[in-house]
């Protein structure tokens, strides 16, 4: 189904939903990248199927994997860990994973290849990472001169050996170089210079490294060690929904009250997005975690209270919490998430700025913003910067308060296409205009 150019939100009373979220992301692109370095066949199950996960897909198969999908499943077959040459240009539009993990895995390819993506990833910065493999011998240059991409990559450097990264700006330039370190022929020892951001998604990356028989050690809180010459093995992979993805909907829940369950997230999931469910449930909602499932219900009648919380470890919600502060009573203080002003957009001026034009207290600092609920609000069209997680949350705004537009929602579409024709179905309209509205979508 497309999508209006706008999308006016309507205003729903509480909620009571059960529902699946399609796979995560991140789980999503690290499973396609070990399965095609891996010797043997994958059988990836539950897997997402979004603009990011497409651009991955693609520049695999251009590098002669073979990958089959059939629904929510993809057969790959592994390469050795040898990409094959490759004349074109691999585009990844602005998948960030993408770029990050397949410029260490090109390292160990058998020719040279050039990585572009849009504008947007045009001005990422990747410099870190290209240092990184240089260290390790494998020469990387960005063709501009700015650290970003347009970068080529010459195959056949990466040797494994000793290599620091800045771990400050993000957490995929260490999964980069430990997913690809299992194909190389020595051992990769990776010291880790400064904070380290998002190290729940490390703790991922080395969990979905094990699950495909390759096994890696922290030698100390700094540095990691990942064994040359292990390699990784074909399997069967069930990947489980997406906590990023499930974060609209716990917000839905915590603003409009009522109830949702989230099904396929175990409570010892590796996605750090999933912490989210504890900061609401410290703001007022409940939170049980069932056997595959996880519950958030709000009493509407009992107010959110608001909380100060350092974020590092799940940048990417910080988005949704910040649009539920608007209806909490004081003043939330989200910190320590400086990274989110590289992603798909500067997430914290954008966050502000959106904010703002509904009448809230908002201040912004280098590393975070703060919301102060109980501010007169107003309806407003909102810029979605032509990014998903800005689109999606501030979709959550219009759940209480009439008159908000959501403009280009269809930018969803990185990493969760079908989010509106999910969320819409559990809107209950609050007057007849929201009933109205919620035929917009031929709801």
């Amino acid at each position: 189904m497309s999508l209006p150019e706008t999308l006016q939100i309507p205003c729903s009373l509480p909620v009571h939903a059960d529902l699946s979220i399609p796979g995560s992301k991140s789980l999503t692109n690290r499973a396609l990248l070990v399965a095609a370095l891996a010797q043997g066949t994958s059988q990836l199950k539950g897997m997402l199927h979004s603009d990011d996960t497409h651009y991955m897909t693609e520049a695999l198969k251009a590098l002669g994997v073979t990958a089959e999908p059939s629904g929510t499943e993809m057969k790959v077959v592994g390469s050795g860990g040898r990409f094959s040459p490759y004349a074109g240009e691999i585009y990844v539009e602005n998948a960030g994973t993408a770029a990050r993990f397949l410029t260490a895995a090109l390292g160990l390819g058998q020719g040279t290849y050039r990585l572009n993506g849009n504008a947007r990833m045009r001005q990422r910065p990747i410099l870190d990472l290209v240092q990184a493999l240089g260290s390790l011998g494998v020469k990387v240059t960005d063709l501009e001169g700015t650290g970003c991409p347009p970068l080529l990559i010459e195959g056949g450097g990466f040797k494994g050996g000793a290599v620091e990264v800045r771990g400050d700006q993000s957490s995929q330039y260490l999964s980069a170089l430990m997913l690809t370190a299992p194909c190389a022929p020595k051992d990769t020892v990776i010291t880790i210079e400064g904070p380290l951001v998002s190290r729940t998604y490390v703790e991922m990356t080395r969990k979905i490294m094990a699950d495909f028989g390759a096994q890696s050690h922290w030698l100390d809180p700094t540095r990691l060690s990942v064994k040359g010459g292990q390699g990784y093995r074909g399997r069967e992979y069930q990947i489980e929904a997406d906590a990023s993805s499930a974060s609209y909907f716990f917000g839905l829940a915590a603003i409009a009250g009522g109830r949702i369950r989230v099904h396929g997230i175990e409570e010892n999931s590796t996605q750090g997005d999933l912490g989210l469910v504890r900061i609401l449930e410290a703001m007022g909602c409940q939170v049980t975690f069932e056997s595959g499932a996880v519950v958030l219900e709000r009493d509407p009648n009992q107010p959110l209270q608001s909380v100060e919380v350092d974020m590092n470890s799940m940048s990417d919600v910080a988005p949704t919490l910040a649009v539920v502060a608007l209806f909490a009573q004081g003043r939330t203080r989200i910190g320590n998430v400086a990274n989110m002003r590289i992603k798909e957009c500067d997430r914290i001026k954008a966050v502000v700025t959106e904010l703002g034009k509904l009448g809230a207290k908002v201040e912004e600092f280098e590393d975070g913003l703060a919301v102060t609920g109980g501010a007169p609000l107003k309806g407003a069209k909102l810029h979605s910067y032509d990014d998903h997680r800005m689109a999606m949350c501030l979709s959550l705004a219009g759940v209480k308060l009439p008159g908000v537009v959501i403009e280009n929602p269809s930018c969803v579409s990185k990493t969760f296409p079908d989010f509106y024709q999910r969320f819409w179905p559990l809107l209950v309209p609050a007057t007849e205009q929201d009933r109205a509205l919620l035929g917009q979508l031929g709801g």
